[in-house]
């Protein structure tokens, strides 16, 4: 009997798509499963659409069965929509049509975090701090970040309106901005440690693996040796979500050996399987390197860190990275769609994989990968490193753990906003440097004192736990007792403003500074005062030691 032609037309869709993005037929017992199956949503989906009581959004439907079927897998897997494709332009080349702000919540409401230098929001005076409370006429109340993001991004040439509450404004502020190609660098600073030229240890930041990547490191170095000795470079990587694969090839080519291995792919197909080397000789094969990491290190980063590691180029410094071994492709659907598609995981040139999530296990929702299942690798020298848990440092350096006030006062954002209240009172900078001195730690307090701030320690969840038992059982001397209890815990709360002074002030400068400076005066400010810098540079100075490092115990 004649098939309906309803139910040929998901089938020859679904085979002419696949011709068209690089499909390759699977083996027949696939291919059949492929067909059949396919052919039942295709079936499913019209009959919903067409003979559903209610009328039914085609484009939604589809949407939620897309994201139903990714759901299953791992988190990385994502489906891109036309109103998406700003996103993998930014993905890959690092930028995005839009104003140029960097936004999120801050006590519920839409706050610009930092305006990126050189682009509209910045160049018509948005600020840190400001609080978006209208794009184009709509309330931003209740509004996701990624609606947000569509909202201010677009094609260039176009223009959004911005409605702005600011500290020390009686109204609100509207700010009509163009539109236009935001390219974010990849390098975000470079300079000597201490500004010091004659000691030679520079520095580098790394924020991105964009398209590029591996050129700006390159310029950014010849620049460090064109204004002094070059003794030693701290190259950090902290907070570095990932990028390109290849731009961190090129990145670590620019110190390892000419011919060894950077990074290694394994996929479902042989033609995910490769070995990426470095192809040139490289153009520092004998500086001094230290990488920094830390949690927020993935992908990328972990490819440059690894490799520095296994093959002992370097020191690597910090803390373990985030543990992302997969690697993604991005490959165009019809109706400027796409998906970033995950297929294959990356082993580091000792053999091992970082990846710290299991996604086979559990539905694709994944566990950690157990200890028990770790496997030992050894670096060119012969040094242990272990798989499944990211990058780990050959020198730990943790950033000290906040107190209870200082963590409770992160929460709600009152840094953030103290730091727009006392610039909209002083306009200009305390010091050149932006030091917090008594005073500044003293209207703070009363900020805090006029506002009602409280928090809330684990000790007093305890205590009225324990209160609530002996309530319970009637125990009325033992309830007394408690009294003294709270009172010493009161106390103690009230002492943790001085006994937290120094870590006060230290979150104080890091949002002042970002109001009274560029982005890059901030950081070169903030590197004297960062323990992992200050660590890293102190290897570098101790060349026994380095040396000690990267040689097997």
């Amino acid at each position: 009997m004649k098939t309906p032609q309803r139910n040929l037309t998901p089938l020859l869709l679904v085979l002419l798509l696949g011709l068209g993005i690089g499909f390759v037929a699977p083996r027949s017992d696939t291919f059949f499963a492929l067909q059949k199956h396919f052919r039942i949503f295709g079936a499913l989906y019209e009959t919903l659409v067409t003979d559903y009581i209610d009328p039914i959004d085609p484009g939604r439907l589809m949407r939620k069965g897309i994201d139903a079927m990714l759901a299953e897998l791992d988190p990385y897997t994502t489906f891109f929509d036309e109103a998406d494709r700003g996103e993998i332009e930014l993905l890959t080349r690092g930028r995005y049509g839009g104003v140029g702000l960097n936004v999120g919540i801050r006590n519920g409401r839409l706050t610009v975090l930092a305006p990126i230098e050189g682009t509209a929001g910045y160049r018509q005076g948005i600020r840190t701090g400001d609080i978006i409370t209208h794009i184009d006429g709509q309330p931003t109340d209740g509004l996701s970040l990624e609606t947000v993001r569509q909202m201010l991004r677009g094609q260039p040439g176009t223009t959004v309106t911005l409605t702005v509450e600011r500290e020390g404004e009686p109204l609100p502020l509207q700010f009509v901005l163009t539109r236009e190609e935001v390219q974010l660098k990849n390098v975000t600073y470079v300079g000597f440690l201490n500004d010091d030229t004659t000691e030679g240890l520079g520095y580098i930041r790394l924020e991105r693996f964009a398209l590029g990547a591996g050129e700006e490191v390159r310029r950014a170095i010849e620049q460090l040796q064109a204004a002094g000795p070059l003794r030693g470079l701290v190259l950090d990587l902290r907070d570095n979500p990932g990028g390109l694969l290849e731009a961190a090839v090129e990145v670590a080519g620019l110190f390892v050996p000419q011919g060894a291995p950077i990074v290694s792919t394994r996929g479902r197909t042989p033609d995910r399987t490769r070995v990426y080397r470095n192809e040139s000789a490289p153009l520092y094969p004998d500086l001094p390197l230290v990488v920094l990491v830390n949690e927020f290190s993935a992908s990328a980063s972990e490819i440059v860190a690894g490799a520095i590691q296994d093959l002992d180029r370097g020191l690597i410094v910090g803390t373990n990275t985030y543990g992302k071994g997969l690697v993604q492709i991005i490959r165009p659907l019809p109706y400027n769609t796409a998906l970033k598609l995950t297929t294959a995981a990356y082993y580091t040139p000792s053999g091992r994989s970082i990846q710290a999530i299991d996604y086979s296990r559990h539905d694709g929702h994944g566990q950690l990968v157990p200890d028990s299942l770790r496997r030992t690798y050894y670096t060119r020298n012969g040094r242990v490193v272990r798989d499944g848990h990211g990058i780990e440092p050959d020198v730990v350096v943790a950033p000290p753990e906040p107190g209870p006030l200082e963590a409770a006062l992160r929460r709600q954002a009152a840094f953030f906003f103290f730091a727009n209240y006392y610039v909209a009172r002083h306009p200009e900078p305390p010091t050149p440097d932006v030091r917090v001195d008594d005073r500044i730690l003293q209207e703070f307090r009363a900020w805090l004192n006029g506002r009602n701030f409280d928090y809330q320690i684990a000790a007093e969840h305890t205590l009225a736990s324990l209160e609530t038992q002996l309530e319970a059982a009637d125990y009325t001397q033992a309830l007394a007792a408690l009294q003294n209890v709270r009172d010493a815990l009161a106390r103690a709360k009230k002492a943790a403003f001085e006994r937290e002074a120094d870590a006060l002030r230290r979150q104080l400068r890091q949002e002042l500074l970002a109001r009274y400076l560029s982005p890059e005066q901030r950081l070169r400010y903030l590197l004297a005062d960062d323990p992992v810098v200050q660590r890293a540079a102190e290897l570098l100075r101790d060349t026994r030691t380095y040396a000690a490092l990267l040689s097997p115990n």
